[in-house]
Parts: C-alpha cells; sequence; structure tokens
C-alpha cells in the first residue's frame, strides 16, 4: 500500500479540504460527519469509515484509528490543526507499514513517555515481552499468532497489580492484541485495539499524577481539589506527545 495511493493529486485534494473545513470552523469533536461538520476522520473523507483510508488514501486502518483518537483527546487549537498536520506529514507514495509497530514501540517502552517506567517488576517483563515482539516484527521475522497470544496472557496477568502498574500492563496487552488482529488478518480489531492502547497509555499519566497528588496532598479535600486537575492535565499531555511521535514516524517514512 502506498500513502495518497502514489499520486500528489489526492494529497493535495484531501489536504486542501480539512485545511477548508478548519478555516470555516467545521472540524469538531464528538460527530463523525454531520450537516457539513465533523472530527478529523470525517473532515478528510465526509464519514466515519476509517477503512476507507486505505482504499482512498491508501493510509492503512489503524492510523486512521490513531488520528482518530488523538483528535479526540486534544486541546482545541491543537485539534483543530491536528487533521492537516497528520496529512502533511505523510509522503506521497511512501509505505506506512512500519509506523504503527514503532508507535507501539515508543508507546511502550520510551524511557521518558513509555508506560514500562509505571510497570510492576512483573508488569515490566510483560511489556518488555511484547516490545521485544514488535522490534521482531520491525526486522522482518514472522512473528506467530502463539506467541502475541502468549505475550497478551503475561500483561493480562500483570494488570492483576494495582493503581498505575495495572494500567501500564493494559496498554501492553492492547498492543499485543493489535499484533495478533493484524497478524491474523482482522484490520478492524487491530485498529480498535491500537486506539484503545493509545487511550489507555494516557490514562497511564492520568492515573499516575492522580495517586501522586493523593500521596502529597495534607487532607482529603486537597487532594479532591488537585488530583481531577492533575489527572487531566498528565492525560492531555500525554496524546499531545502521541501526536508529535506519530507525526514524526510518519515523516520518516519514504
Amino acid at each position: 500500500m502506498k500513502a495518497f495511493l502514489d499520486d500528489p493529486k489526492i494529497k493535495e485534494r484531501y489536504l486542501s479540504r480539512v485545511i477548508m473545513h478548519r478555516e470555516a470552523d467545521e472540524i469538531i469533536k464528538g460527530k463523525y460527519w454531520e450537516d457539513g461538520k465533523g472530527c478529523a476522520v470525517g473532515c478528510t473523507i465526509h464519514s466515519g469509515k476509517h477503512a476507507d483510508y486505505e482504499t482512498l488514501l491508501g493510509i492503512p486502518i489503524v492510523l486512521a484509528r490513531l488520528e482518530d483518537g488523538i483528535f479526540e483527546a486534544l486541546p482545541n487549537d491543537l485539534a483543530k490543526t491536528w487533521p492537516e498536520r497528520f496529512l502533511n506529514a505523510i509522503n506521497t507514495g511512501s509505505n506506512l507499514e512500519t509506523v504503527f509497530p514503532k508507535f507501539m514501540i515508543w508507546l511502550l517502552g520510551d524511557p521518558e513517555y513509555g508506560v514500562i517506567k509505571y510497570g510492576s517488576e512483573k508488569g515490566k517483563l510483560a511489556i518488555q515481552g511484547v516490545i521485544d515482539l514488535y522490534v521482531r516484527k520491525i526486522n522482518g521475522e514472522k512473528i506467530e499468532l502463539k506467541d502475541w497470544e502468549a505475550a497478551r496472557a503475561a500483561a493480562d496477568a500483570a494488570a492483576a497489580d494495582a493503581y498505575a502498574a495495572a494500567a501500564a500492563a493494559d496498554v501492553a496487552a492492547y498492543a499485543a492484541y493489535a499484533a495478533y488482529a493484524a497478524a491474523a488478518d482482522v484490520a478492524a480489531d487491530a485498529a480498535d485495539a491500537a486506539y484503545a492502547a493509545a487511550a489507555a497509555a494516557a490514562d497511564v499519566a492520568a492515573v499516575a499524577a492522580s495517586y501522586a497528588a493523593y500521596a502529597a496532598a495534607a487532607d482529603v479535600a486537597a487532594y479532591a481539589a488537585y488530583a481531577a486537575y492533575a489527572a487531566y492535565a498528565a492525560r492531555e499531555q500525554s496524546r499531545i506527545r502521541q501526536s508529535e511521535k506519530l507525526l514524526e514516524l510518519l515523516k520518516e517514512c519514504k
């Protein structure tokens, strides 16, 4: 699959469309496509059919789902420019096959932003197991379905831990299932799992921030007042960083 079907005119067409919608203030959250307004996906393809990204734009459905989830969680000023930034980052004719696995490796294992830093001892082993499979996949190895199933099972088992550690393990479980579904040729399930993994990663940061606020609070009232804000801010910052990383990976593809 080649991005924009290897046709610069297709990129120009859809990029012009989302810019037009942004200038008309028609990019909104919470709706795919209705009365000439919609979300990132809706204002791109004028529907909510993520699979159409593959036939119309040459962009894998899993990336359409990631674009969608990130859009809904960005602050409004960044959300309104997100569809054009997403399309603009993609080089016409590029092969985007490695973007998703590289994004998952970063989401799970980055020393600063990856969920592995929140894992318990058992959770970190499970997360690293999923990362290792994605690295092997990028290197061209064929990963058996049973290996993805085992990685997901290990992550599920680690999710019995508490607080952020459990949430971190959940991200690994989603990531493992996303790859399993892709290997089993169930693209829609893979895309849904990727969407869930990115959302859960933002939740990990929110849980950690909220728990830190609890630990630092002098009383219950202080915690209640600050924890909600801390969780919201952490989740939003996590999604902003996800958007930046996804654009970076898209630009790298030729």
